[in-house]
């Protein structure tokens, strides 16, 4: 995968660009997909315009997926995947998880959006969930939504 990341904020403390190719080409190898994405780690203000243009919504969010709407095929542009830095470190901090892996967990779960992958219906959640899961698994990164092993979808993990 070719990922090009740029931030919006000072850097320190946030993870390298390198740490998000690894994440993305991670997933992109667990589900057969080449291509290139576009990371933006954003601050409050950038994240909350975005959020109200694209979602009608106010404030920041923590990740935005915006898919690229061009065919279907290999060695595409799949879209791009904007983080909200300062949603993300307090969604961390309340939860007491590393901040690493929740900026992992929101990278996977952007890139999954990107895919088509969705979490409206309670099976697509399901699906999505298990597969972030699986993906993060390969990191040491526990279950970020801190299921017991069966979780509430019927222990298809």
């Amino acid at each position: 995968m070719r990922i090009e990341v740029s931030y919006g904020l000072a850097r320190r403390g946030l993870p390298a660009p390198v740490a998000f190719g690894r994440w993305i080409d991670r997933a992109g190898e667990a589900l057969d997909v080449t291509g290139a994405v576009s990371i933006r780690v954003s601050g409050a203000r950038e994240g909350a315009a975005l959020n109200h243009r694209f979602r009608n919504r106010r404030g920041p969010t923590n990740v935005l997926s915006f898919p690229a709407r061009l065919p279907d095929g290999q060695g595409r542009f799949w879209g791009d995947i904007v983080l909200c830095a300062p949603v993300i470190r307090e969604e961390a901090k309340s939860a007491g998880r590393p901040l690493r892996h929740h900026f992992a967990h929101l990278t996977v779960h952007g890139f999954l959006h990107l895919l088509g992958y969705d979490h409206e219906r309670s099976t697509e959640r399901c699906r999505m969930e298990a597969l972030e899961i699986r993906l993060l698994d390969f990191f040491r990164i526990p279950d970020p939504y801190g299921n017991p092993p069966a979780g509430p979808c019927g222990g298809r993990r």
